[in-house]
């Protein structure tokens, strides 16, 4: 057997540098690297000697380095991913939120934390967390509960099985999610004679699972028997490249599909069998739907509480439940009818075995009627109102004027996600990145710049609340630096409004939520355009919405990331449409406007139990 003598570190390298995606390009798209004690002389100098075969990008946490990575992958429909390696102690355990947020978003993250000594010779090494009762403990075990595959590097050979089993989870239809490889630092720079036949260039294929057929032939009785049936997209319809799939399968059976969070944009907003956004932040439209269905077929959805209403939406008592779903663990939720199979192959099998069935004709009219109750709410203010303080509604409505076929708005967490659900016109595929799975605040400023990376000729639109750009911004000065081109519409509400409305929701009285009725808060005076011009963007804060939509026409003469600022009343929110979110009440409070909210929760839960 022919061998090359190699470090660990530079193994691992040299291997993930070769593994291509089924379209012939690396699956890797580059490694976010800081550095330390745990990672610098191996990882370090391997990245180095390798840099013309993978790039290394510096970031300035570790945290939002793994979300850029993470909105790059989620961009590219999980066809490719990055790694993220840190050092030891904090810089490791940094990246745990973040790991959090791909599992829970089921996609491909390489986490390359460095570990404590394998030979223990330094116990306790700098920053190394000691357990009194288990000497194999790190801190890299915390990564164990948010990853999908975990392994401690603890010898050089260690690599010939672990890495292939990292590969093989990261593009998994079903398994997909983040790997964690703790590697202990002294074996990075221990050398080994490794196979040669081990860094062969490896394809990794997406896997189509097809339908079982007892599980098809059942699920296409149920849909032929259906008299409402409906469809909700989800995120998986996005990750199988089944949009196109969908639309005809939707349109070939007359079904109305509405959209989740992460399922958003898999038909065009105009498209007359998009029915809108569901559940707590959907369209009346949708919600109608869903409200009176016989038949929920859920197309790579996890059923979120957001999209099912707390379960709370499908009220018909003669509902049937079915999950397309790719993953066994969410094709069964709820008691569903399972159809376990990848969306794009699934839908193609699905539409076979329903030959010419065509569903009776939904109320078209709820479309329209929904349009003409919202529209209005971001359009541009005219006269006297010209000058108020603008709202969220009307900040999205000049962003959507402002944008274009290929442009892709994203958010995370806040106000944004509720409002850009329902009021977001997504005209294509793609065209709307929500991390919403998690709800990670300080996922944004990242997330724009991973989706740059990995789609440079689309335009890429963040939305931002000051609450979550304060969370985590320091990679606007990796995008500055980079040259990497999008632009930030941060809306500055002076706190956290959205759960300052669900405080007052629940009963709550307004407390440590806005700036102003927090400690001290009023004493806040941020100017979020100078930080960002201190970053290396470019910015600009305006104060009206003419002014916003004159800022936004200057966005394609600007390189690197350009900031607006904008001061927003944060109080609004788009009232209608949505549904009931089951946030649990105080049975017991000395408040009489919390005792009346817990009443009515108590109602609804009866009423959900009944149902």
């Amino acid at each position: 057997m022919s061998t090359i003598r190699l470090t660990a570190a530079q193994a691992l390298v040299k291997y993930i540098s070769v593994q291509l995606n089924e379209d012939g390009v690396p699956f890797l798209g580059g490694v976010w690297a800081i550095f330390g004690h745990g990672n610098v002389a191996g990882l370090g100098e391997a990245l180095y000697a390798s840099r013309d075969a993978i790039q290394t990008y510096r970031g300035h946490n570790e945290q939002t380095m793994c979300h850029a990575a993470i909105a790059y992958a989620k961009q590219q429909g999980r066809r490719r991913a990055m790694a993220v390696t840190s050092s030891i102690g904090p810089g490791a355990t940094n990246m745990v939120t973040a790991a959090a947020l791909a599992h829970v978003n089921r996609l491909p993250l390489l986490l390359l934390p460095g570990d404590v000594f394998a030979n223990r010779g330094p116990d306790p090494v700098l920053q190394q967390i000691e357990d009194w009762t288990d000497g194999t403990i790190s801190a890299n075990d915390c990564f164990k509960p948010v990853v999908r595959y975990f392994d401690r590097i603890l010898r050089p050979e260690h690599l010939l099985t672990a890495l292939p089993r990292a590969f093989a989870t990261m593009t998994d239809p079903a398994e997909c999610g983040p790997v964690c490889l703790a590697f202990c630092q002294d074996v990075q720079a221990e050398a080994y004679d490794y196979p040669k036949a081990f860094f062969a260039p490896k394809i990794w294929r997406q896997r189509r699972i097809g339908a079982d057929a007892t599980e098809l032939a059942e699920v296409a009785e149920l849909i032929r028997a259906a008299k409402a049936p409906v469809i909700i997209a989800g995120g998986g319809v996005h990750f199988s490249g089944a949009a196109a799939a969908l639309q005809a399968f939707a349109e070939r059976h007359g079904i109305p599909v509405v959209e989740s969070q992460a399922g958003k944009s898999a038909l065009a907003w105009d498209h007359p069998l998009n029915f809108g956004p569901v559940g707590v932040t959907g369209a009346a439209s949708a919600n109608a739907i869903c409200e009176t269905a016989d038949l929920v077929l859920g197309v790579g959805t996890r059923f979120q509480d957001f999209t099912t209403g707390s379960w709370h939406l499908f009220q018909n008592p003669a509902r049937k439940l079915v999950s397309l779903n790719v993953a066994a663990y969410d094709a069964v939720k709820h008691g569903a009818t399972p159809l376990q199979c990848d969306a794009l192959r699934g839908l193609g099998e699905l539409t076979q075995a329903l030959g010419g069935f065509k569903a009776p004709e939904a109320d078209w009219t709820l479309r329209g009627k929904w349009f003409a109750s919202v529209d209005p709410l971001t359009a541009a203010p005219q006269g006297k109102d010209a000058n108020a303080l603008p709202t969220d509604q009307q900040v999205i409505g000049a962003v959507q004027r402002a944008s274009g076929k290929d442009t892709v708005v994203m958010s995370a967490a806040g106000t944004m996600p509720g409002e850009l659900h329902k009021l977001w016109k997504a005209p294509r595929a793609g065209g709307y990145h929500m991390e919403y799975g998690f709800s990670c605040m300080g996922y944004e400023v990242a997330g724009a710049m991973g989706i740059k990376m990995a789609q440079p000729e689309r335009d890429v639109i963040c939305m931002v609340g000051d609450g979550s750009y304060m969370m985590a911004n320091s990679e606007l000065a990796t995008a500055a630096m980079m040259g990497i081109s999008f632009t930030i519409v941060l809306t500055d509400n002076r706190g956290y409004g959205c759960i300052n409305r669900l405080q007052m929701g629940t009963g709550g009285a307004e407390f440590n939520n806005l700036l102003a009725h927090s400690h001290m808060g009023a004493n806040s005076k941020i100017d979020f355009a100078a930080h960002a011009t201190a970053m290396g963007a470019t910015s600009l804060h305006v104060t009206t919405i003419a002014e916003l939509e004159a800022a936004l026409a200057k966005a394609p003469e600007i390189n690197g990331p350009y900031v607006v600022v904008i001061d927003t009343d944060p109080y609004p929110n788009t009232a209608e449409g949505g549904w009931w979110w089951d946030v649990a009440v105080p049975e017991v409070s000395e408040r009489d406007a919390v005792r009346e909210k817990r009443a009515a929760y108590a109602a609804r839960l009866r009423a959900r139990a009944m149902g």
